[in-house]
This record gives C-alpha cells, sequence and structure tokens, in this order.
C-alpha cells in the first residue's frame, strides 16, 4: 500500500476560491435519505450518520454513468454508505445516458450539464468533493473545468482521452481532447499496482507534483477497507 503526498501534512491545500455557498436548505432540510429519478438519472442522499464522531461539512458527491461505462459505479454505493456513517453527506449520482449524441464532445457536455443541474437543486452548502472512477473520471474533469469543487478524486481514470476510442470501454464515438485545467485546488489519482506503470508514464495529473497518488495493491482494495481508509485519510489531510 502506498499513499504519496505532493505537499506536508501541514500544508492545507483547499483552495478558498472553490468554495461556494449557497442556501443553507436543500439535503439538509430532512431527515431522510431517498431515491430520486429524474429523466434516467438517478440520485440517492445519505445523509451523515447520527452516531458519526463528527459531521463533516463538506459533502461528497460519488459520480457514476452505468449505461455509458459500467465500472464509474463500481464500489460507488458502499463507498458513500461508509463514508455517511463517518459523518459526511454522501450524494450518489447515475447519470443517464443520451438516447443519441453526435460527438464526445456532446457526450461530457451532456454528463457535465445533467451533474451540474442536480448539484444545484440540491442547494448544497458548499462545493463538493467529486468522486469518480474508470469512465465517470472524464465527466468529473469535464465538471470541474466549468464548475467549483472542494477537491477531486479520480479512481482508476484512463490513461490519456487519446487511449479511448469507440472500440473501448468506456467507448467514445470521436476522439475527446485532452483535459487543460491547472490542479490548483486539492486532487488526487487512485490506482491499483497493475495500472501504475501505465499512469506514470502516460497520465498528466499523475505526472504533476500537486497532485497527490494513492495507490492500493488491487481492484479489490480499491473498493474495499483498505482503499476506503485510504481516502479518509487524504480527507482529513485536507482538512475536509
Amino acid at each position: 500500500m502506498v499513499f504519496f503526498r505532493a505537499l506536508g501534512s501541514s500544508q492545507l491545500r483547499v483552495n478558498p476560491h472553490l468554495v461556494c455557498a449557497f442556501s443553507l436548505g436543500g439535503i439538509f432540510g430532512g431527515s431522510s435519505s431517498a431515491v430520486r429519478h429524474s429523466s434516467t438519472t438517478a440520485h440517492l442522499l445519505r445523509r451523515p450518520s447520527p452516531s458519526a464522531p463528527r459531521e463533516a461539512p463538506v459533502p461528497l458527491v460519488f459520480l457514476s454513468a452505468s449505461r455509458w461505462d459500467a465500472r464509474s459505479q463500481t464500489g460507488m454505493r458502499d463507498s458513500a454508505a461508509w463514508f455517511a456513517e463517518r459523518g459526511y453527506t454522501c450524494l450518489e449520482i447515475d447519470l443517464g445516458h443520451p438516447e443519441s449524441v453526435q460527438s464526445s464532445e456532446a457526450l461530457m457536455k451532456h454528463y457535465e450539464s445533467e451533474l451540474a443541474s442536480h448539484i444545484r437543486l440540491l442547494a448544497i452548502p458548499f462545493a463538493p468533493v467529486i468522486v469518480a472512477r474508470a469512465g465517470g473520471t472524464l465527466i468529473a474533469q469535464t465538471y470541474i473545468s466549468s464548475y467549483p469543487a472542494s477537491a477531486l478524486l479520480l479512481i482508476s481514470p484512463p490513461p490519456s482521452n487519446a487511449s479511448l476510442s469507440a472500440a473501448s470501454a468506456p467507448s467514445l464515438p470521436t476522439p475527446l481532447p485532452e483535459f487543460n485545467f491547472e490542479p490548483r485546488f486539492p486532487c488526487a489519482v487512485m490506482c491499483t499496482e497493475s495500472e501504475q506503470p501505465t499512469l506514470e508514464r502516460e497520465n498528466r495529473l499523475w505526472k504533476d507534483p500537486n497532485v497527490d497518488k494513492i495507490v492500493v495493491p488491487d481492484e479489490r482494495a480499491v473498493a474495499g477497507q483498505e482503499g476506503l481508509v485510504k481516502i479518509e485519510m487524504w480527507l482529513d489531510e485536507l482538512g475536509i
């Protein structure tokens, strides 16, 4: 198990410009969780457990698009439940797939708009931590290129956008330009030991010294207790 810190633990890298204030209503207004559907998008809100030692003010958004990439949803439900028990408000969003799309950029914009709409309508008081896996990491990076986030965690992202095609999994109908946002806010990439060499060679965020790296032995550890504990350690070091 490996956990790399780009900065020392005493250096908090939460960018105050990336924290947004909204109404205190929305997801904090009630006491029960519910599964809700909007078109083909489903979201599940998990409020902090009453037995949690503390209630974290910054919510976690677990993003997936299972109809496009089934792997993007792997472990998300268990992860959200685990963090809710530890005092986090957790929102699971499984984005619906459009009926037709002409380009990869249009596909990403569809997902970005759908995600932004749900986050806005839920009136989250602070910009959330976005957690995404596999193909969902492309959606997450599209979203944070236009909207604020307190932090970003990418789990097993593709080495690059150029590595994906119409025949890959997930599939992209047309070439998708590489993302060019600067990670000037807390950002981490999590992967398995077998994925690490490829990411070291090809992934631009992995090469960035300002991005934290979390490495676990295998796929089971990513979605299991070992991976969850490493993510919690990362959030604790950020003060989230």
